[in-house]
């Protein structure tokens, strides 16, 4: 199963507050912190929700070993 490795680069400073929940839900705790995830509908989704905080790539679980 692939992953997805996003990153957050905007800050969630004068943001609305579903905005720092998202960011929240996705584990992030502070700015240009890097997570990796699973690439489902769930975290798609909120990816899909605040693109212009986040930069995401795909990359192969086999990958990072």
């Amino acid at each position: 199963m692939a992953k997805l490795e996003v990153k957050l680069v905007r800050s969630v400073a004068t943001r609305p507050y579903f905005h720092r929940k998202i960011v929240t839900a996705l584990g992030f705790h502070r700015l240009n912190e890097t997570r990796v995830l699973p690439d489902n509908e769930a975290v798609r989704g909120m990816i899909a929700k605040i693109p212009h905080m986040l930069e995401w790539k795909q990359v192969n679980e086999g990958a990072s070993r």
